[in-house]
């Protein structure tokens, strides 16, 4: 069985972490080399770096910022913000990311998706979803992008079905509605989402206690937990978080 993951995610701009609520009111959070040096240092599973205002101003992630950050690290890391081709995939994996995170261009090009795995294989890459629940319909969820700022045309399932039939080999699915509040994960849409498919699911959005990131993997069924607010605050730390998973028999590393 494949141990269960715990994921900082460094959320990025202006060469800043920073955290905000409901994908809004963003503060600082600290220098995002620094963090990830002391979260790879303290026992964290993997890392998730995300340039989140890369897609909406029209620009790649920093790759200078990227190189520095994977050499510090000892863990696998993610990369994702603004990429949108073959080459701008292969410059991030050369530049030391283990995988790449899509959102708001696997949307535009869904094509992306079938391509970035067959020239570098389905596990390197992960596709974000920005979910927020639907207006219209009870028990749904809509599908946004540009940093949750335009709603597509795509209901979560929907598209969460056509990334994996196109080749993604992981979905980091964040709640736009729990985002940075601390109230715990959607776990409706966590297990929606990771009883339909056979790939990794990765919780986002709203880990405010040890029980939230507990029932995410027990209720929502998920591989792993990312977590943002938590950390950067030091309300918890990584070891915390794993001594009280491990005394509840989870499959999680030490």
């Amino acid at each position: 069985m494949v141990a269960l993951r715990l994921i900082p995610c460094l959320d990025v701009a202006n060469g800043r972490v920073v955290k905000g609520v409901n994908f809004e009111g963003l503060r600082d959070a600290g220098d995002p080399v620094e963090l990830a040096c002391n979260y790879s240092d303290s026992g964290a599973d993997e890392l998730v770096f995300l340039d989140i205002a890369a897609s909406h101003e029209g620009r790649i992630t920093l790759l200078e910022m990227v190189r520095k950050t994977a050499e510090s690290v000892t863990i696998p890391f993610t990369v994702g913000g603004g990429i949108n081709s073959l080459q701008g995939i292969k410059d991030l994996l050369r530049a030391g990311a283990d995988k790449i995170s899509l959102n708001s261009s696997a949307v535009k090009n869904p094509s992306l998706i079938r391509e970035g795995a067959s020239q570098f294989g389905s596990q390197c890459i992960v596709i974000a979803i920005d979910a927020k629940k639907s207006n219209t319909y009870a028990n749904q969820w809509d599908v946004y992008i540009n940093g949750g700022r335009i709603k597509t045309k795509y209901g979560v399932t929907e598209w969460v079905e056509k990334v994996v039939e196109l080749g993604a080999g992981e979905i980091l699915l964040t709640s736009m509605d729990g985002d940075g509040t601390q109230k715990g994960y959607d776990l409706n849409l966590i297990s929606t989402i990771s009883d339909l498919v056979n790939i990794p699911v990765i919780a986002s959005g709203g880990a405010g206690s040890l029980k939230d990131i507990e029932e995410a993997f027990t209720l929502g069924n998920a591989s792993a937990a990312l977590l943002a607010s938590l950390l950067h605050d030091g309300d918890l730390t990584i070891s915390e978080i794993k001594k009280f998973l491990l005394e509840k028999n989870m499959n999680i590393r030490p």
